[in-house]
């Protein structure tokens, strides 16, 4: 008895693909289950156990929330949604960045009214003041129509100013501690004098504000500095950039309280062109000022993209490329800062509609979160928690879409360790399957565990052969697959993911199988599996 006998627990093998009764790709279920056989394995993994190869940040799967959710302040409010909080909490440890193109067109606009100035961080009461149901559903469906209104200023380039009050602020502190997050807010950099420098006199009524709240928060200045030209007909270099950060730094730590909150950025696209001199020259003179080396990833344009992108291995290698360069800069001039995915999904321009908000997004997803952490990426954001775009991780009626339930998978079983495997393969098809591996997450297994994360982009089952450090442990699987490759819903060992009820999760817990030489991965299935009686020695 072997790891095939997962495919019968499940009762589901991927043999081919049909077109589904929405004219969308399904898989096709095979009755005749798989039977053990000897024959070579597709693919033979070689596993470092010995050592760590480096190791990320508690945080680094991490979320963000787009500024144009700010744009109509009142929309601000479904983060008091119960099922938002709940569905967020669920991923702390986490960054939560506040950004995006609209913060470098909002300025803050208090009211001034009288506030009770206590500290709200710490008491349960703000937690427990959740949005009524029949607000959160009159909200969801004016978000319908504001939507539109932002997709079409996206079209045009040409974004409205508009102003924010205590009501966001109040709101995203509360979020992100009763949710467990580390908030990081996006200051606007396109106010600016007639020299071109910062004007940050709004920034500092914004900051004196958070500090007589005393709101636990770190700081951004600017999204994608590279695109200002574009966006708003300013263009801002990469020295005076630095000089910028310089100046917020200084602002924080005359504020006291923020002294030693985070600093991060400068949140510039990925390398192209002049890009990769813009963050050179922010390096030069505001290297000493963050804490960490921020940068966009996207792999394809959300309008001009297809299916078969998001399964495409070469597609998928494009973020080495790009994260070879930013890391190259960085080492040059600054080693010692940690470089970051500020801001990231799987296609730019709001995403692919149609798939990235669909099972197929989680291949993109997963392989990136592999992949940066073995690249040297120590954080890694992912653009929507909920709201902008169609890369959203909680939809609009605020369900949690394919790429949620990942994410939370990712965060239960995966720990900081990254460890070094290599692979073998004569098959020519097996570059069409992507593994990684860590020690296993402390909180949900014991030390010396480890966690293969595999996933495999062909339509046809895939062998993979392990040596007998792992073929001696018994393991827990967990197979995410869906009936359509663009479907909203997936399932985890063949059943179907989703909530029980605002405020319950459903039972994530894996499939226990015995000891096996071999893995045998579904067509189309993304994959963790946890090795339980390793004792590895890279995890203890």
């Amino acid at each position: 008895m072997n790891f095939l006998l997962l495919l019968s627990l499940i009762s589901l093998r991927t043999h081919g693909t049909r077109t589904g009764p929405d004219g969308g790709w399904a898989l096709e279920p095979d009755q005749n289950l798989v039977q053990d056989q000897v024959t070579d394995p597709d693919l033979v993994l070689e596993p470092d156990l010995s050592a760590v190869l480096r190791r990320v940040d508690p945080r680094f799967l991490s979320v963000t929330i787009d500024a144009s959710l700010a744009a109509e302040e009142s929309f601000m409010a479904l983060l008091s949604s119960s099922k938002v909080r709940t569905l967020s909490s669920a991923l702390s440890p986490s960054f939560l960045r506040f950004g995006g193109t609209r913060q470098d067109f909002m300025k803050f606009k208090p009211h001034r009214r009288k506030r009770n100035l206590k500290n709200t961080k710490n008491t349960g009461e703000s937690c427990q003041q959740l949005l009524p149901w029949w607000v959160e559903d009159q909200l969801k469906k004016n978000w319908t129509l504001q939507q539109q209104i932002l997709i079409k200023e996206d079209l045009k380039r040409k974004f409205k100013k508009t102003s924010f009050t205590e009501v966001t602020v109040d709101l995203l502190n509360s979020f992100s501690s009763c949710c467990g997050f580390d908030l990081i807010f996006g200051l606007n950099a396109l106010l600016r004098t007639s020299e071109n420098v910062w004007n940050s006199s709004n920034a500092e009524t914004l900051i004196e504000y958070c500090r007589s709240r005393r709101y636990q928060m770190n700081w951004e200045l600017g999204n994608e500095p590279n695109s200002f030209e574009k966006k708003a007909g300013i263009r801002v270099d990469g020295h005076q950039l630095g000089l910028d950060f310089l100046h917020l730094r200084e602002l924080m730590s005359r504020s006291g309280f923020y002294r030693d909150a985070g600093l991060f950025g400068p949140d510039v696209g990925q390398p192209r062109d002049h890009r990769t001199d813009i963050l050179e020259g922010f390096l030069q003179t505001g290297a000493e000022a963050v804490d960490a080396v921020t940068w966009h990833h996207y792999y394809v344009n959300g309008r001009a993209t297809s299916l078969e992108d998001f399964l495409d291995p070469e597609v998928l290698d494009t973020l080495t490329l790009k994260t070879n360069e930013v890391m190259e800069k960085v080492k040059l001039l600054s080693p010692t800062k940690p470089v970051w995915l500020g801001e990231t999904s799987s296609a730019y321009g709001g995403g692919a509609v149609g798939l990235s908000d669909t099972f197929v997004a989680g291949f993109m997803w997963l392989d990136k979160l592999g992949l940066g952490a073995t690249l040297g990426l120590d954080v890694v954001m992912r653009q929507v928690l909920v709201g902008s775009g169609s890369y959203h991780l909680l939809d609009e009626n605020l369900d949690p879409l394919p790429d949620y339930w990942l994410s939370l998978l990712y965060k239960r079983l995966v720990g900081p360790e990254v460890l070094k495997v290599r692979k073998r393969s004569s098959s020519a098809q097996s570059k069409r399957v992507r593994t990684y591996l860590h020690c296993s997450n402390e909180k949900s297994y014991s030390r010396g565990s480890v966690t293969l994360i595999s996933m495999n982009l062909n339509q046809n089952s895939f062998r993979i052969s392990v040596p007998s450090l792992l073929s001696s442990s018994s393991l827990d699987a967990f197979i995410l697959q869906s009936d359509q490759l663009n479907s909203r819903s997936v399932k985890l060992n063949g059943r179907l993911l989703q909530m029980l009820d605002d405020e319950t999760l459903p039972d994530l817990r894996g499939t226990r199988l015995p000891p096996s030489d071999h893995l045998q991965l579904p067509g189309f299935s993304l994959n963790f599996f946890v090795f339980l009686d390793v004792q590895a020695a890279a995890c203890l």
